[in-house]
């Protein structure tokens, strides 16, 4: 298969791009200048030039923080470039797999958070987001997935497990809020669950492989939890580990509030396209492997 993935740099995109040829698809990225989503007109043509079967909308505004300055940015972006990809999409007739994140719940359940339950973004970055998701419903809908992912790591680009491994090599101690709870996932992970979704929705055009679905690892943790596992897992390897001090978080204000509870339960997909995630531990091990200065110097 022939897919088409928004976005060059980022953790999905370039997951999707080691993952991919591994399991026989040709997967392109496409990137400004050709495809800017902040310039609605670049994107069908650039879309339409790759001759895609599925396209993978995974490019985004992502700074969480600093979105709550720059709304227009981010709305344009993750809203309406979102909406022109998925015009594209209907264009050529192809599926769409679009990305989104827990961020567009408002994170006071005290439960895990399914596809029916209401949206309540607190913030510029989630409200963004769902807006992407409305939009792409509405010019797509009868044929797209929309899959919410949350906390994602992976071998590229900034993450949480790249900043904990950087900061454990300046620092015997680090303070990592232990209030906040999720699914850490692996963007490899998840370009495996983007693969297979990818799969059914080419060659099976029922509504139910169609819609909002929850795509995470299997079980939970807080980010001190993650940040324990990160350092035993480095540890193990002879790479920089840290003491974690507990901390709530009030000791760590940020422009943007983050969900207290980013749980997402993911029974659905794994029902409908037969997409169970491995638990986030399991995965942990093999980034923080290719993470390791001794596999990078063996990779390069």
């Amino acid at each position: 298969m022939r897919i088409a993935v928004t976005g060059r740099s980022g953790q999905i995109a370039r997951s999707l791009i080691d993952r991919g040829a591994a399991v026989g698809h040709e997967v392109i990225a496409l990137a400004r200048p050709a495809l800017d989503l902040s310039v609605p007109a670049s994107i069908a043509p650039a879309l339409e030039a790759a001759a895609p079967d599925l396209i993978v909308s995974a490019a985004a505004y992502t700074a969480v923080d600093r979105a709550e300055d720059e709304r227009e940015q981010a709305f344009a972006v993750n809203g309406a470039g979102a909406g022109a990809v998925a015009e594209a999409a209907r264009g050529l007739g192809v599926p769409l797999i679009h990305i989104s994140t827990d961020y567009v719940f408002d994170g006071m359940l005290d439960r895990p958070y399914a596809e029916s339950d209401p949206t309540g973004p607190t913030g510029v970055y989630g409200g963004s987001k769902l807006a992407g998701e409305q939009a792409v419903l509405a010019a797509h809908g009868d044929n797209s997935a929309i899959l919410r992912v949350a906390w994602v790591y992976s071998p590229f680009g900034a993450n949480f497990v790249k900043t904990m491994l950087r900061l454990a090599a300046e620092r015997e101690e680090l303070g990592v809020v232990a209030d906040q709870i999720g699914n850490p996932t692996s963007a490899l992970d998840i370009a495996d669950g983007v693969l297979r979704v990818a799969e059914n929705l080419a060659k099976d055009g029922a509504p139910t492989l169609r819609g909002p679905f929850h795509m995470t690892a299997g079980g939970e943790a807080s980010w001190a939890d993650f940040a324990e596992a990160i350092f035993a897992a480095s540890a193990a390897q002879g790479g920089p580990s840290a003491t974690v001090r507990r901390i709530g978080t009030a000791d760590y204000p940020t422009p943007a509030r983050r969900p207290a509870n980013s749980r997402l339960d993911s029974s659905r997909i794994a029902v409908a396209h037969g997409v169970a995630l491995p638990p986030w531990q399991h995965a942990l091990e093999e980034v923080v492997t290719r993470l390791h200065p001794a596999k990078r110097n063996e990779d390069a």
